[in-house]
């Protein structure tokens, strides 16, 4: 893995979240808030999630408070329960972990999550304000994307991009935030005719659809960025499971200028971005007078 051509993201999760430390230290012991996570039933994937985003918090001088609630809750008491948090001032950011049970809602509990508090940047306020190209607070893995990018070196302004997948907490929010900065974005999907059409043009491609290996080298331009969001599991016959993403890394890296790793390119970044996000809430929530 030392192919300079590996864009190593946990290089970038160790510099977020050196500044996300600088910043709360800058605060001088000052009082901020903890971030909650909630996680709804038993879930050993959300446990894999939650463990990470402890050590980013820890990493970056945040306090963390784990709560997993019953998968027998209602959704009524779900919102009530995040209504509180809203109200309560040591409270800084409510991250509500997915999946949920089936009986819950999802959307509508991130709409019960007030914006400045939406550390996860899944509010629909929160994705309608990309639109404006008030990026602060967005959906933390299309924020890593960009940010992955920007490791590049590339000018974004003009810069031709494609992304697969068309997800509203990547694909979407992903595609807007770079139209912000500038970029030519298309978007493909499962009703896209030559998804390769589109891609083989592309100065960087990003991939967020679920399906191991989808993305072989003949499907991108020499020298161009790929950025993988996949994350899936491949059982071997051996009965061995190891992880990979959306791309056949191996093959594509003859060809690529830049390529994400799997795992180790987006999730750190994703991690360490969710934290960043931390201190945009606090400060927007010290603007609005709701702390001091």
């Amino acid at each position: 893995m030392g192919d300079h051509r590996l864009l190593n993201g946990k290089a970038v999760r160790v510099r977020i979240l050196n500044e996300v430390k600088a910043y709360v230290d800058s605060l001088r012991g000052g009082p901020i808030g903890r971030l909650v996570s909630i996680s709804i039933g038993d879930n050993p994937e959300v446990a894999v999630y939650v463990r990470n985003q402890a050590r980013g918090a820890a990493a970056a001088g945040l306090r963390f408070d784990q709560q997993l609630w019953g998968n027998e809750i209602t959704q009524e008491e779900c919102k009530r329960l995040i209504t509180e948090m809203n109200d309560d001032p040591d409270v800084l950011g409510i991250i509500l972990q997915r999946p949920v049970p089936d009986h819950i809602h999802v959307r509508s509990l991130q709409s019960a999550i007030h914006p400045l508090k939406d550390v996860e940047g899944m509010n629909p306020a929160s994705i309608g304000n990309i639109v404006y190209s008030d990026v602060a607070l967005a959906p933390c893995t299309a924020a890593a994307s960009v940010e992955l990018i920007k490791e590049t070196g590339l000018n974004l302004k003009g810069l031709e991009v494609v992304m697969i997948g068309h997800s509203e907490i990547v694909g979407k929010p992903a595609a807007m935030m770079l139209m912000a900065e500038g970029a030519t974005v298309t978007v493909c999907h499962h009703m896209t005719r030559s998804v390769a059409m589109h891609s083989r043009r592309a100065d960087v491609v990003i991939v967020a659809v679920g399906k191991a290996h989808l993305i072989g080298p003949e499907m991108i331009k020499p020298g161009a960025a790929v950025i993988d969001i996949g994350i899936n599991q491949i059982v071997a016959p051996d009965g061995s499971a190891r992880i990979v993403g959306d791309v056949a890394t191996d093959e594509v890296l003859d060809i690529a200028g830049w390529i994400t790793p799997v795992p180790g390119g987006v999730g750190p970044v994703t991690v360490a971005t969710l934290m960043r996000n931390a201190t945009v809430a606090h400060e927007r929530q010290l603007a609005v007078g709701w702390i001091s």
